[in-house]
């Protein structure tokens, strides 16, 4: 347990896993919802499928590649939970391809069948991911806490989640991250950016980010 520094604040983990599941649970209700998404909605929906999966690829690979090695070394006594998340890790990768194809050819094709593959490609993931989205909440955050200080926990989230991506890719993200968020949420996201960039993301993609997202949730009158 480190004692030298302030602790890690790693509230931002539970808001990413929050904005995964608001959108898996948005794509189930359109997926079920008659009318069902056709046209521009339907290649929308099909694309953030695919987009929520690459982000949680690199989500996952972030922590197995950066974040649990820096808390074993800290803490070796963690090695067994962090063992069984990385192998819940490789559990999960083949609900996440699947989900993937399944959002591939739902964007690009108009059978029905491509919405029942998507559907229940959503719910086998769902089904192995949520469970852990949790433990690594409720059993690996405070572990993390007390074992990583804050500059640590800055350095890998600039390594493997900041600098990885363009301005553009992390003005989209960041407005993924607040939609809908509360007001504590929302000062934690913020405050993770420094104040120039912090202005240019709120403001510059905030009508893109919003273009996007109804693209995907609202249908579009008179969509053929």
């Amino acid at each position: 347990m480190r004692t030298d520094s302030p602790q890690a604040d790693t509230r931002i983990m539970a808001i990413v896993h929050a904005a995964l599941r608001r959108d898996l649970d948005r794509t189930r209700a359109e997926l079920a919802a008659q009318p069902y998404p056709r046209g521009r909605q339907r290649r929308a929906l099909g694309e953030h499928a695919v987009w929520m999966m690459e982000f949680l690829h690199d989500h996952h690979t972030g922590e197995d590649e950066g974040l649990w090695p820096l808390v074993r070394e800290r803490d070796p006594a963690a090695g067994p939970l962090l063992d069984s998340l990385e192998a819940e890790h490789r559990r999960i990768g083949p609900a996440i391809a699947a989900f993937t194809a399944a959002g591939r050819r739902y964007a690009a094709t108009t059978g029905d069948d491509a919405r029942v593959e998507l559907a229940e490609a959503l719910d086998a993931l769902t089904a192995v991911l949520v469970p852990h989205l949790e433990r690594e909440v409720d059993e690996a955050m405070p572990v993390v806490s007390a074992s990583v200080t804050r500059a640590e926990w800055h350095a890998w989230d600039q390594a493997y989640n900041v600098k990885p991506k363009s301005f553009v890719q992390l003005g989209m993200v960041g407005h993924w991250l607040l939609d809908g968020i509360d007001a504590e949420g929302y000062q934690v996201v913020v405050r993770e950016v420094p104040a120039v960039p912090r202005f240019l993301l709120l403001h510059g993609f905030a009508r893109p980010y919003r273009r996007r997202a109804a693209a995907r949730w609202r249908p579009e009158v008179g969509t053929p």
